[in-house]
């Protein structure tokens, strides 16, 4: 475990996506229109995965045909896509199971749930709604591994061969799919507790979670305030939701609420914010939550951060005896490393929380309910709760770069990031870090004082600005 004041000059790139043309660290995204995201592609895309995902053994009865559900947000594009898909899927012998609006992590926890071999999100998850993308969990409710995603690419060179007709596969509406995801997040709650008292905000972003999130809290006997939770189409995420925090923290003073919740689009992320409208990100809900685990001995192993965590957060676990490890950013990676080490917590600062005791992947409700849990176990605040973890001062700088761009290669970024070492003397970090999913570097400096971090921040990301058109 590196020392907490060690200061650190790093570029990091997942080499397995450089490899991979479509998928990125979460699933195929892109501008809808533009390839790959296109009706054409998607159905192609639904051929090959149902092809290779159902191509192992599965234990099938005799007569059987593999079966795949598919969910989505609630962007306009979804229907397009859906139906490209299913067509897909279709043509490759696959049957399709259709849940409408759905939470991403909804879609994982009815594959299991439902038996099935595979299930697709429809979703470009926190982006606004000109953008779409597919991602696909895997029978056990978890991410695909990256050779399961190069075997889905490389069948995208083979002709789309319908199946014999009698072969084809069909489909069907999953009418209950909302009612069962409802009782699935209640029921990671603890029964002897409830949240009658509790005025409840809740921001779903116009997105897959505005017909479940309410239902939930309020079942538990919460009094909820609903915002953002009318979706047309193209609303999604739009100045609400876990990326907009401003939303929540207005609605909850203008309704003397006790606690906001934000989700984004597809429900995988949150932020809270208490009566004050001061937000909480994913890094101090994860310590709240460590925090309440290890108080009531319940915590197994440590805590997976990720290169992005803040520093103040491994600090404070330390203090805890907790202890925490950094996997590279993006949940699929957070996840790898909780099961390499068999831990059962973990997350990003955006708001994704994996609680693996509770889902086999991210859940914004689930973890926003493990919060829950520990302030009413506690009789504490968010700000009580979190005591112990004043985070440092950090800025986030997202350079657009030409594809395929490669900082690494460039002395000018070098000298910049060690002249910014340099004068940090061990009080901070400096990331700069491939985007998986767009043409992006990531330049992030961290440290005590506010002021360096901005410097810093902003000459790098100029550095890296020019360095790129040059």
């Amino acid at each position: 475990m590196p020392a907490p004041r060690k200061a650190s000059c790093e570029f990091i790139a997942d080499f397995s996506q450089v490899m991979k043309k479509y998928f990125g660290t979460d699933g195929i995204r892109g501008r809808v229109g533009e390839p790959p995201i296109t009706p054409e592609f998607v159905m192609h895309l639904g051929y090959s995965a149902g092809k290779v995902l159902t191509s192992a053994e599965w234990h099938l009865s005799k007569g059987e045909r593999p079966a795949v559900l598919i969910g989505k947000d609630t962007r306009i594009s979804g229907y397009m896509l859906e139906s490209a898909l299913q067509a897909g899927l279709s043509a490759a012998g696959v049957d399709v199971l259709l849940s409408g609006p759905t939470p991403t992590p909804a879609v994982a926890y009815l594959t299991r749930a439902l038996r099935l071999q595979a299930g697709v999100v429809i979703s470009a998850s926190h982006n606004l709604f000109e953008d779409n993308g597919i991602k696909f969990f895997s029978a056990a409710g978890t991410k695909l591994p990256d050779a399961v995603e190069h075997e889905i690419e490389a069948g995208l060179n083979a002709p789309i061969k319908a199946m014999p007709s009698a072969q084809l596969g069909k489909a069907r509406r999953v009418n209950d799919a909302r009612g069962r995801y409802i009782e699935f997040c209640k029921s990671t709650f603890p029964n002897h507790l409830d949240l009658r008292g509790l005025r409840i905000v809740v921001d779903s972003a116009h997105g897959a979670t505005y017909q479940i999130v309410g239902p939930v809290l309020h079942e538990l006997g919460a009094e909820v305030v609903a915002i953002g939770a009318q979706p047309d189409g193209v609303n999604i995420n739009h100045d609400c939701g876990a990326t907009h925090g401003a939303a929540l923290q207005e609605a909850v003073r203008a309704r003397q609420a006790d606690i906001g919740i934000a989700l984004d689009g597809d429900g995988d992320r949150v932020i809270m914010t208490d009566k004050k409208g001061i937000l909480y990100d994913g890094d101090r809900l994860i310590y709240i939550v460590a925090k309440h685990r290890q108080q009531r001995g319940t915590i197994k192993g440590g805590v997976v951060g990720t290169l992005m965590t803040n520093l103040a957060v491994e600090n404070g676990l330390r203090k805890l005896n907790i202890p925490f490890v950094r996997a590279n950013v993006g949940d699929r990676y957070v996840l790898a490393l909780l099961q390499e080490k068999g831990w059962q917590l973990g997350g990003e600062g955006s708001g994704h929380i994996i609680c693996l005791d509770k889902h086999t992947t991210g859940d914004g409700i689930i973890s926003a309910l493990q919060v829950l849990y520990a302030i009413r176990d506690t009789g504490k605040t968010l700000a009580e709760l979190a005591r112990g973890v004043t985070l440092y001062p950090q800025k986030l700088i997202n350079v657009k770069v030409p594809k395929g761009f490669d900082s690494r290669v460039s002395l000018a970024i070098r000298a910049a990031q060690a002249e910014a070492e340099r004068d940090l003397n061990g009080g901070g970090r400096v990331l700069l870090r491939a985007s998986g999913t767009e043409p992006l570097i990531r330049v992030m400096v961290e440290g005590e004082s506010r002021q360096k971090v901005k410097h810093w921040a902003e000459k790098i990301a100029d550095v890296v600005r020019n360095a790129a058109v040059g």
